[in-house]
């Protein structure tokens, strides 16, 4: 069947060209606002909201004085987006390099107690990287405190799984974390929309 409808756009390369830093236009944008205590990242997929995310946290880590940085995804196959990255090679001032044993989507890291272990383990130790799904998120918040998150960077990707309902868990922890700690947050999503009608969150 032929197509009914084709459209082109006008299409000039500035927003997969890179900066000095080896940052998109997009990414570049998201890291003028670096110091913002929360930020929404929305954008398409497989536009580079997860390289964003890398050049955030680490200026966080490194220049603002935060001391952890966790990403929490949907499921366990995203978390590949986050996998160590040489960002200096196109000419950042660090890399991105999560240990191993903190990035609990990998293979291997099979139960949710060991994760939420695991995840407690790392709030109270030396490494400053963690990436784990929502549910480990979820799980491990029940087993900490709110100022357990105090300079601590919360990066969710695909936002709008958060909800204003009360019956949502993850909307209910991020309410505690910014109400009661000194989280920075950092949204990530390509819609600012639920498929119900609840809000994502209420002003």
């Amino acid at each position: 069947m032929p197509d009914l409808i084709h459209v082109h756009y006008a299409q000039t390369g500035k927003s997969a060209s890179t900066d000095a830093f080896g940052m998109r236009e997009m990414q570049a944008r998201a890291f003028a606002a670096r110091t913002a205590h929360y930020l929404l990242l929305k954008a398409p997929p497989a536009s580079g909201k997860s390289r964003a995310l890398m050049f955030l946290a680490l200026d966080k880590l490194e220049r603002q004085g935060l001391r952890k940085v966790i990403v929490a995804v949907p499921e366990r196959s995203i978390g590949g987006s986050f996998a160590p990255t040489r960002l200096t090679e196109q000419g950042f001032f660090a890399d991105w390099l999560p240990s191993d044993a903190y990035n609990l989507c990998t293979p291997g890291m099979d139960g949710s107690s060991s994760k939420v272990q695991a995840f407690k383990n790392f709030m109270s130790g030396p490494e400053r990287i963690l990436i784990c799904t929502h549910a480990t998120l979820r799980f491990a918040y029940e087993e900490l405190s709110d100022t357990d998150f105090d300079g601590t960077l919360l990066a969710i990707d695909e936002f709008h799984h958060v909800s204003a309902s009360e019956e949502n868990k993850l909307g209910e922890l991020l309410r505690g974390i910014m109400a009661h700690s000194t989280a920075h947050i950092v949204a990530m999503t390509r819609s600012y929309f639920r498929g119900d009608t609840v809000a994502v969150l209420h002003p």
